[in-house]
């Protein structure tokens, strides 16, 4: 299986919608996607991704951005990391890791965070493999677009 892991770009942005929704099915979330191709090319300033791509087909990706620590400085945050899962134990997701900590690398970035469910043992194994710490006293906080607007 010859595996090309390729920069995205605007023409990719349909392909990763749908895997983003393929995420979020596999997340037990499938309605929680509400962002659409128009959107993401209006905030493509904000993010950058990489593909992974199997006979044409566009079956993962990687997205990312930077953001910044008071703690260490200069961050890199991997939004998804997402692989069809037919395709899964290939070594893909390997591959698109290794391309997103490079970036990290070149970008001078003191850290690369990123959230993985705790039921997903399968990606944590990945993760620990790969040497990072997987830390169990952090919580979310998410404020919705409506949580957002009626903040007083």
């Amino acid at each position: 299986m010859e595996i090309i892991i390729n920069e995205g770009t605007e023409k990719d942005l349909p392909a990763v919608l749908e895997l983003i929704k393929g995420l979020a099915i596999f997340e037990k979330q499938p309605h929680a996607v509400t962002n659409t191709v128009e959107r993401m090319r209006e905030d493509m300033d904000y993010f950058e991704f990489f593909t992974a791509v199997v006979n044409g087909e566009t079956v993962g990706m990687s997205l990312y951005y930077y953001t910044y620590s008071t703690w260490v400085g200069k961050s890199l945050y991997l939004e998804d990391l997402y692989v069809k899962p037919e395709y899964r134990n290939n070594g893909i997701g390997s591959q698109l890791l290794k391309k997103t900590v490079d970036v990290a690398k070149q970008q001078n970035c003191h850290r690369m965070r990123w959230q993985v469910l705790d039921w997903n043992t399968e990606a944590q194994k990945l993760y620990e493999k790969v040497g990072a710490e997987i830390s169990k006293e952090w919580y979310n906080c998410d404020l919705s677009r409506e949580g957002i607007l009626k903040f007083k």
